[in-house]
């Protein structure tokens, strides 16, 4: 592959990435609403976008999607349920040991989620694989 096409190749993933994080947190924040807590969808979202976006498998995309992907379950995590005694993100960020176990096994589950759906691509998932590159 060319390195133009590995280039759009990235950006399309990436723009996949950003689509599918932004369903994700409209989706947890739908689903909160109706008193359901699903913080593993924000995550998963992210790497299904990503995945879709892309063409081919990539090991990096998949880490930067499971990196990504745990970025956002905390922000999201922030954002609905902060601190009462601080309710900065520094704040939370420094005492993310005290959140529920449940909580942590969630984001963690999203971040996985969101590498193994991130790094196949659409073509090793969702499609019939492309002819190898000669």
């Amino acid at each position: 592959m060319t390195a133009p096409n590995r280039i759009a190749e990235d950006l399309a993933g990436a723009l996949g990435a950003l689509l599918g994080a932004t369903l994700g947190y409209y989706t947890f924040q739908w689903l909160y609403q109706r008193g359901f807590y699903g913080m593993m969808i924000p995550g998963a979202l992210l790497g299904l976008g990503c995945g879709l976006a892309a063409r081919r498998p990539s090991q990096a995309r998949g880490v930067a999607c499971g990196v990504a992907a745990l970025a956002l379950g905390l922000f999201v995590e922030w954002k609905f349920f902060p601190f009462n005694a601080d309710p900065s993100f520094r704040y939370f960020l420094a005492h993310v040991a005290e959140l529920k176990g449940v909580t942590i096994l969630m984001i963690a589950a999203g971040a996985g989620f969101g590498y193994w759906l991130g790094r196949d691509g659409s073509a090793g998932r969702f499609r019939a694989a492309a002819p190898p590159v000669r």
